[in-house]
């Protein structure tokens, strides 16, 4: 039985879906602005706002992040008077990348400004896909949940993966260039290449565990993959859909190997790919549908990618 006390806020979205997934969405009193997932979160009130805008260019958005960051600014608000009023007992964050949420500094200091409640600050700092499981535990524990069906669930599906895959010969492994930035152009890293690894794919340009990096344009012609997939980060399928022109309408693209035998893709980046949490196991079942139609058809076609 779940402490009826027990209020937490979390700041960010694959934080919430592990509170979600461990079936404390009842103790969640305060969301992020990102945290839109599962739905029945989304009527709890938003502790945090963004201090850019997210509808600007890449290129913008991009300047405006190191702008941001450079002049020590956070990239996102607390409403600390929303805190005041939640008073809640615990706060999930996450210490991993100061884009891709609240960091874990500004939530220190939003949580010594707090007079009423003093609560326990959680802070996760996923980089690889191990250590979604681990989070998963960690939180269940704190929380006393029981975790282990829910790592078992996910565990066994990436093993479905890997034992479809095994009868693969080498040539069979497609090179794979998943793109997380249009301008500048960065390469998609952390837990992407063990996800593309385990699709069945040869993930080029990134190391597990590692930052994205940047990628010249003329490298990516260069290396010529054959499957090129748009994960955009926080961008949904139209928005993709979108930006990917930018890099569609130099001359070089229709010269890719990829491009000629329409293996372009583009996925929903914000629900999946760049959200570390139970669904980068979605992501995962999405890329093996994407590289591997042949051996895999888990139904996410139209929702969660689609070819460019």
């Amino acid at each position: 039985m779940i402490d009826s006390n027990i209020r937490i806020v979390s700041l960010i979205p694959g934080g919430t879906e592990i509170l979600a997934t461990l079936g404390l969405v009842d103790a969640i009193v305060g969301r992020s602005h990102e945290c839109d997932y599962p739905p029945e979160i989304q009527n709890r009130p938003v502790c945090t706002q963004a201090r850019l805008d997210s509808n600007a260019s890449s290129s913008q958005i991009h300047n405006d992040v190191n702008n941001l960051l450079q002049s020590a600014l956070s990239i996102y608000e607390i409403k600390t008077d929303v805190l005041e009023q939640l008073q809640p007992t615990h706060i999930l964050t996450q210490d991993q990348c100061d884009v891709c949420a609240v960091s874990f500094d500004e939530v220190e200091k939003a949580v010594a400004t707090l007079l009423k409640s003093q609560p326990q600050i959680i802070s996760l700092q996923p980089n690889i896909l191990e250590d979604i499981c681990t989070d998963i535990e960690r939180v269940g524990n704190i929380f006393g949940v029981d975790s282990v069906k829910v790592i078992e669930n996910l565990e066994a599906r990436i093993k479905i993966c890997e034992q479809k895959i095994q009868g693969l010969a080498l040539n069979e492994l497609p090179t794979v260039t998943c793109i997380e930035w249009i301008d500048p152009l960065m390469i998609a890293a952390n837990w992407i290449p063990e996800l593309v690894n385990l699709a069945g794919g040869q993930s080029l340009f990134s190391v597990a565990g590692q930052p994205s990096p940047v990628l010249p344009w003329e490298t990516l012609v260069a290396s010529n993959p054959d499957i090129i997939v748009f994960m955009l980060c926080g961008f949904d399928l139209n928005r993709t859909r979108q930006e990917a022109q930018l890099l569609t309408q130099l001359p070089e693209w229709e010269k890719l190997h990829a491009t000629q035998t329409g293996r372009v893709y583009i996925t929903d980046g914000n629900s999946y790919f760049n959200r570390p949490g139970p669904r980068l196991v979605d992501s995962l079942e999405i890329l093996a549908e994407i590289l591997h139609p042949e051996i895999f058809e888990y139904g996410y076609k139209g929702t969660g990618w689609e070819p460019l």
